[in-house]
Protein backbone atom coordinates (compact mmCIF):
# COMPACT_ATOMS: atom_id res chain seq x y z
CA UNK A 1 0.00 0.00 0.00
CA UNK A 2 1.45 3.66 -0.98
CA UNK A 3 1.97 5.61 1.81
CA UNK A 4 3.00 9.47 2.29
CA UNK A 5 6.34 8.78 1.49
CA UNK A 6 6.22 7.38 -1.50
CA UNK A 7 2.77 7.74 -3.01
CA UNK A 8 3.53 9.94 -7.01
CA UNK A 9 3.28 14.17 -6.15
CA UNK A 10 -0.24 15.04 -7.14
CA UNK A 11 0.05 16.85 -10.37
CA UNK A 12 -1.32 20.24 -10.01
CA UNK A 13 -4.40 20.97 -11.79
CA UNK A 14 -3.77 22.34 -15.79
CA UNK A 15 -6.39 25.85 -15.42
CA UNK A 16 -6.67 27.14 -19.20
CA UNK A 17 -6.91 31.19 -19.52
CA UNK A 18 -9.29 31.98 -22.30
CA UNK A 19 -9.53 35.23 -23.64
CA UNK A 20 -12.55 36.67 -25.27
CA UNK A 21 -11.95 39.44 -27.69
CA UNK A 22 -13.70 39.63 -30.85
CA UNK A 23 -16.28 42.38 -30.42
CA UNK A 24 -16.38 45.13 -32.97
CA UNK A 25 -17.37 47.58 -30.18
CA UNK A 26 -20.46 48.62 -32.13
CA UNK A 27 -21.34 51.14 -29.84
CA UNK A 28 -18.16 52.70 -29.58
CA UNK A 29 -18.41 53.83 -33.30
CA UNK A 30 -17.03 50.45 -35.00
CA UNK A 31 -13.79 50.89 -32.40
CA UNK A 32 -12.46 47.04 -32.06
CA UNK A 33 -12.73 47.01 -28.20
CA UNK A 34 -9.26 44.26 -28.63
CA UNK A 35 -7.39 47.76 -29.88
CA UNK A 36 -8.44 50.36 -27.44
CA UNK A 37 -5.58 51.72 -25.82
CA UNK A 38 -5.22 51.13 -21.76
CA UNK A 39 -1.63 52.29 -20.24
CA UNK A 40 -0.35 53.23 -23.59
CA UNK A 41 -0.78 49.91 -24.95
CA UNK A 42 -4.10 47.35 -26.38
CA UNK A 43 -6.14 46.56 -23.92
CA UNK A 44 -6.34 42.73 -25.26
CA UNK A 45 -2.29 42.98 -23.87
CA UNK A 46 -3.59 43.92 -20.37
CA UNK A 47 -5.73 41.14 -20.25
CA UNK A 48 -3.73 38.48 -21.65
CA UNK A 49 -1.33 39.62 -18.75
CA UNK A 50 -4.05 39.46 -16.10
CA UNK A 51 -4.53 35.54 -17.36
CA UNK A 52 -0.66 35.38 -17.14
CA UNK A 53 0.11 36.81 -14.02
CA UNK A 54 -2.88 34.99 -12.47
CA UNK A 55 -1.16 31.18 -13.31
CA UNK A 56 -3.51 30.68 -15.81
CA UNK A 57 -1.85 28.14 -18.52
CA UNK A 58 -1.95 27.68 -21.60
CA UNK A 59 -3.44 30.68 -22.83
CA UNK A 60 -5.93 31.11 -25.65
CA UNK A 61 -7.35 34.09 -27.59
CA UNK A 62 -10.16 34.37 -29.38
CA UNK A 63 -10.33 37.55 -32.18
CA UNK A 64 -13.01 38.45 -34.52
CA UNK A 65 -13.33 42.20 -35.35
CA UNK A 66 -9.99 43.45 -37.09
CA UNK A 67 -8.43 40.67 -36.06
CA UNK A 68 -5.51 40.63 -38.65
CA UNK A 69 -5.05 44.19 -37.47
CA UNK A 70 -5.08 42.79 -33.46
CA UNK A 71 -2.34 39.96 -34.80
CA UNK A 72 -0.28 42.54 -35.84
CA UNK A 73 0.21 45.78 -33.25
CA UNK A 74 -0.76 43.30 -30.37
CA UNK A 75 1.61 41.07 -28.58
CA UNK A 76 0.11 37.78 -28.04
CA UNK A 77 3.45 35.90 -27.67
CA UNK A 78 2.95 32.58 -26.02
CA UNK A 79 -0.85 32.54 -26.93
CA UNK A 80 -2.37 30.12 -29.07
CA UNK A 81 -4.53 33.10 -30.99
CA UNK A 82 -7.77 31.30 -32.60
CA UNK A 83 -10.18 33.62 -35.15
CA UNK A 84 -13.86 33.74 -34.73
CA UNK A 85 -15.42 34.09 -38.19
CA UNK A 86 -18.87 34.17 -37.27
CA UNK A 87 -18.20 37.16 -34.30
CA UNK A 88 -21.02 39.14 -35.21
CA UNK A 89 -23.02 36.44 -34.00
CA UNK A 90 -22.36 37.51 -30.26
CA UNK A 91 -20.43 36.37 -27.82
CA UNK A 92 -21.02 32.56 -27.67
CA UNK A 93 -20.15 31.84 -30.81
CA UNK A 94 -16.63 33.02 -29.58
CA UNK A 95 -17.02 30.90 -26.73
CA UNK A 96 -17.74 28.40 -28.47
CA UNK A 97 -14.63 28.79 -30.61
CA UNK A 98 -12.50 28.92 -27.62
CA UNK A 99 -13.89 25.82 -25.98
CA UNK A 100 -12.87 23.62 -29.15
CA UNK A 101 -9.69 25.38 -29.64
CA UNK A 102 -8.33 23.98 -26.20
CA UNK A 103 -6.02 20.94 -26.28
CA UNK A 104 -6.27 17.86 -24.55
CA UNK A 105 -5.10 17.14 -20.67
CA UNK A 106 -6.86 20.81 -19.71
CA UNK A 107 -9.08 20.32 -16.70
CA UNK A 108 -10.54 23.74 -16.84
CA UNK A 109 -10.77 27.03 -18.52
CA UNK A 110 -10.99 30.26 -16.92
CA UNK A 111 -12.79 33.08 -18.83
CA UNK A 112 -11.82 36.48 -19.18
CA UNK A 113 -13.81 39.00 -21.28
CA UNK A 114 -11.71 42.07 -23.06
CA UNK A 115 -13.47 44.66 -22.26
CA UNK A 116 -13.69 44.28 -17.98
CA UNK A 117 -10.11 46.10 -17.39
CA UNK A 118 -11.09 46.69 -13.76
CA UNK A 119 -10.75 42.93 -13.32
CA UNK A 120 -7.41 41.95 -12.40
CA UNK A 121 -4.72 39.15 -11.37
CA UNK A 122 -5.82 38.92 -7.39
CA UNK A 123 -9.41 38.41 -8.83
CA UNK A 124 -8.67 36.17 -11.69
CA UNK A 125 -6.19 33.87 -8.96
CA UNK A 126 -9.18 33.74 -6.79
CA UNK A 127 -11.45 31.89 -9.14
CA UNK A 128 -8.51 30.06 -10.25
CA UNK A 129 -7.72 28.78 -7.35
CA UNK A 130 -11.34 27.61 -6.39
CA UNK A 131 -10.59 24.73 -8.93
CA UNK A 132 -11.86 21.11 -7.32
CA UNK A 133 -12.81 18.80 -9.81
CA UNK A 134 -13.07 18.61 -13.73
CA UNK A 135 -16.38 19.17 -12.77
CA UNK A 136 -16.15 22.40 -11.12
CA UNK A 137 -18.55 25.54 -11.80
CA UNK A 138 -17.02 28.87 -10.28
CA UNK A 139 -17.80 32.72 -10.71
CA UNK A 140 -16.90 35.77 -9.56
CA UNK A 141 -19.07 37.66 -7.16
CA UNK A 142 -19.57 41.41 -6.75
CA UNK A 143 -21.64 42.19 -3.60
CA UNK A 144 -23.29 38.79 -3.98
CA UNK A 145 -24.42 39.08 -7.72
CA UNK A 146 -22.57 36.96 -10.31
CA UNK A 147 -19.97 38.16 -12.71
CA UNK A 148 -16.98 37.63 -14.44
CA UNK A 149 -14.29 35.81 -14.47
CA UNK A 150 -15.83 32.39 -14.70
CA UNK A 151 -14.69 28.66 -14.25
CA UNK A 152 -15.32 25.64 -16.15
CA UNK A 153 -14.51 22.00 -15.76
CA UNK A 154 -13.90 20.42 -18.52
CA UNK A 155 -16.76 17.61 -18.05
CA UNK A 156 -18.92 20.43 -18.61
CA UNK A 157 -17.49 22.24 -22.10
CA UNK A 158 -19.56 20.16 -24.00
CA UNK A 159 -22.86 21.44 -22.96
CA UNK A 160 -21.89 25.08 -22.29
CA UNK A 161 -20.52 24.89 -26.00
CA UNK A 162 -24.27 23.88 -26.90
CA UNK A 163 -26.28 26.31 -24.88
CA UNK A 164 -23.69 29.86 -26.19
CA UNK A 165 -25.85 31.07 -28.36
CA UNK A 166 -26.28 34.44 -29.53
CA UNK A 167 -24.90 37.40 -26.54
CA UNK A 168 -25.57 34.88 -23.93
CA UNK A 169 -22.41 33.54 -23.97
CA UNK A 170 -22.59 31.18 -20.76
CA UNK A 171 -25.34 32.44 -19.08
CA UNK A 172 -28.32 30.39 -20.13
CA UNK A 173 -26.59 27.84 -18.54
CA UNK A 174 -25.07 29.12 -15.56
CA UNK A 175 -28.83 30.02 -14.54
CA UNK A 176 -30.07 26.36 -15.63
CA UNK A 177 -27.23 25.16 -13.02
CA UNK A 178 -27.26 27.77 -10.29
CA UNK A 179 -27.31 25.61 -7.60
CA UNK A 180 -23.79 23.73 -8.36
CA UNK A 181 -22.16 26.93 -8.36
CA UNK A 182 -19.77 27.67 -6.29
CA UNK A 183 -19.46 32.27 -6.08
CA UNK A 184 -16.14 33.82 -5.11
CA UNK A 185 -16.69 37.54 -3.91
CA UNK A 186 -14.14 39.60 -5.43
CA UNK A 187 -15.95 43.03 -5.25
CA UNK A 188 -12.65 43.81 -2.64
CA UNK A 189 -10.29 43.36 -5.28
CA UNK A 190 -12.03 44.13 -8.85
CA UNK A 191 -14.82 46.41 -10.55
CA UNK A 192 -16.53 44.71 -13.21
CA UNK A 193 -16.99 47.50 -15.15
CA UNK A 194 -17.84 46.63 -18.96
CA UNK A 195 -16.69 48.83 -21.84
CA UNK A 196 -19.32 49.29 -23.79
CA UNK A 197 -20.13 52.94 -24.58
CA UNK A 198 -18.02 56.20 -25.32
CA UNK A 199 -19.23 57.25 -21.37
CA UNK A 200 -17.16 54.10 -20.33
CA UNK A 201 -14.27 54.74 -22.37
CA UNK A 202 -12.98 57.14 -19.21
CA UNK A 203 -12.43 53.67 -16.83
CA UNK A 204 -9.00 53.41 -19.84
CA UNK A 205 -7.84 57.10 -19.09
Amino acid sequence: MATPENSPPRQKPVVAGLLLAAGGGRRLGGRPKAMLTYGGRPLVEHAVRVLREAGCAPLHVVLGASAQRVREEADLSGCVVTDNPGWEEGMGSSLRVGLESLPPGVDAVLVLLVDQPGIGAAAVARIRAAYRARGSLVAAAYDGRRGHPVLFGAERWRDIARSAVGDRGARAYLRAHEGELTLVECGDVAQAYDIDTPEDLKHLE
